[in-house]
């Protein structure tokens, strides 16, 4: 009986039906054992982790077969004795933890059950950003798959003028990433919390399993807790290195940005340089915090420290108590 060894019942029944019966599709068996698809998946999950079953594909049909139960009793005592877990797994816990999931609205989270589910939901996040999309890539070594589907869709994003900005692990043959298209922003840093995608500000999206992408993901929209992955992105966004430069690089600003910023150097308000320029307060916030996230800087000072080594404006100094610039009315 493996509910011995701490598995379910579920996951006993389903070993037992597999062992008795042969392989079976997850339909056979909830069909035959009446057990509803989610409780079904949480029971293969177990078996999967307990090495007592295996997946095997044919044609369109996924099958499941039980692990002979001789090799299944040695894995299951193994289980019994404590587990390492990996510093990666670590850090993706403790980051969510802290996301406090328990405390949303649950129709702000969504599961996403197969690597499959959740690569067709990027494609569909992805093809509606119109600003910006963040990314952590947690992968020590990104697999040729998994590019032939991430490639095409960051190109595409960086034509439609879409910001990309992307932190990974520094690469084993110690040079930058490949794969990173031409127009988007890369850096590299050595401890990575978990894999991130933020879209627009407004999803989120990280593997329910760290070790185990076929496990799917969860996407969250709650406005608070995407907020609170953002600026994880930016915390290690700040801290991380560039392998394209290694000097200070060139400011290239937008005729929008260059215009609030002289309105603002003149000693315009956000409000009176939103006016004479036709645009809104909010529109000024939004273009200056968008131009920080860029920079790295989280203050009006530091914004005119970066603009002023890079040369890209000529900003007078700025009290060091200057308000920041992510304040909204």
């Amino acid at each position: 009986m493996l509910g011995r060894w701490g598995l379910s019942p579920h996951a006993d029944l389903v070993y037992r039906t597999l062992a008795l019966l042969g392989a079976q599709t997850s339909a056979m068996l909830a069909r035959d054992l009446d057990i509803d698809g989610g409780r079904l998946a949480e029971a293969m999950d177990e078996l999967t982790a307990a090495g007592a079953a295996r997946l095997t594909c044919r044609g369109r049909d996924r099958w499941w077969s039980a692990v002979d139960p001789d090799r299944v009793g040695v894995l299951v005592r193994q289980r019994r004795g404590p587990v390492a877990v990996a510093e990666g797994y670590r850090r993706h816990l403790a980051a969510v933890a802290g996301l406090h999931l328990e405390r949303i609205d649950p129709r702000s989270v969504r599961r996403l059950p197969s690597r499959e589910t959740a690569r067709a939901r990027i494609a569909v996040l992805t093809a509606a950003e119109r600003r910006e999309h963040l990314a952590i890539n947690t992968e020590e070594q990104i697999s040729a798959e998994a590019a032939a589907v991430a490639g095409p869709q960051d190109r595409e994003l960086v034509a439609r003028g879409v910001r990309l900005r992307a932190i990974s692990l520094p690469p084993r043959t110690g040079r930058p990433r490949e794969t990173v298209p031409a127009g988007a922003e890369y850096r590299e840093a050595t401890d990575l919390p978990l894999k991130l995608m933020v879209f627009d500000r407004h999803t989120a999206l990280f593997p329910a399993d760290p070790a185990r992408f076929d496990a799917g993901a969860v996407e969250l929209t709650d406005p608070d807790t995407v907020a609170h992955l953002t600026q994880l992105f930016h915390r290690i966004w700040r801290t991380a290195s560039d392998p394209f430069q290694q000097e200070v690089p060139p400011i290239e600003l937008t005729a929008r940005e260059q215009a609030i910023l002289a309105l603002l150097t003149d000693g315009y308000s956000e409000e009176a340089a939103g006016a004479e320029l036709g645009l809104s307060r909010r529109t000024v916030v939004y273009t200056l915090r968008a131009l920080m996230d860029r920079l790295g800087v989280q203050n009006r000072f530091q914004l005119a420290l970066v603009l002023g080594a890079a040369r890209a404006v000529p900003l007078p100094g700025v009290p060091a108590g200057a308000a920041p610039m992510y304040e909204e009315s």
